[in-house]
């Protein structure tokens, strides 16, 4: 099965996948409260923030879970200084007729996008969206890849739109490295050609 791999700075970024138990605890925490802060502005401003604590808690407990069962087709980091500050989070998802027409039909301000090179995926497309015209809507940058088959994308979502531009290089290196992987069985394509290593 096609799996996501990247490589992240270790001294910039805290993995959230792989994360379990109070390894990572807090980052987890505070990278959702961050989230569930944003979507609360964004469906409810007046209630934004009320019960998010407890909310935030449950959800850094489950989320490892969750992705350890997305079996490495979905990869979450935070920043390490200030994890509530910027989340990334890559995906890879099977390019079914009903994801492509959903695609189609993003609002038109989706379609500003510019190219974005990555050394194992190819050109893909770039959308920077560091003052999105709803000011309940946070700050993000999205990377996409079509591989015939899948789906590539990267998404970051800042709390800050006064530092989303700080972080965006940190962001697009994540970008840049992340690739797809598969394990083949011996003999399971007669296209490839294994030579004994002696």
């Amino acid at each position: 099965m096609p799996r996501l791999q990247a490589d992240a700075d270790p001294a910039a970024w805290v993995p959230v996948t792989g994360s379990l138990g109070w390894r990572g605890r807090r980052h987890r925490k505070a990278a959702i409260r961050m989230l569930l802060g944003q979507a609360g502005r964004a469906i409810a401003p007046e209630s934004a923030g009320r019960g998010g604590g407890v909310l935030a808690w449950a959800l850094s407990q489950a989320t490892p879970l969750l992705l350890r069962r997305a079996d490495g087709r979905v990869l979450v980091w935070v920043w390490k200084d200030d994890p509530e500050l910027v989340v990334v989070m890559a995906q890879l998802q099977e390019l079914t007729p009903q994801l492509r027409t959903a695609r189609a039909m993003m609002p038109m301000e989706f379609d500003d996008t510019e190219d974005f090179r990555n050394p194992h995926l190819g050109v893909g497309e770039k959308l920077v969206m560091d003052l999105p015209k709803d000011p309940r809507t946070p700050p993000f940058a999205t990377y996409t890849w079509d591989t015939g088959t899948h789906l590539v994308t990267v998404t970051a979502v800042c709390s800050d739109r006064e530092r989303v531009g700080t972080v965006l290089p940190a962001v697009e290196a994540i970008a840049r490295s992340i690739r797809v992987v598969d394990d083949l069985a011996v003999g399971e394509s007669p296209t490839i050609l294994r030579i004994d290593p002696a």
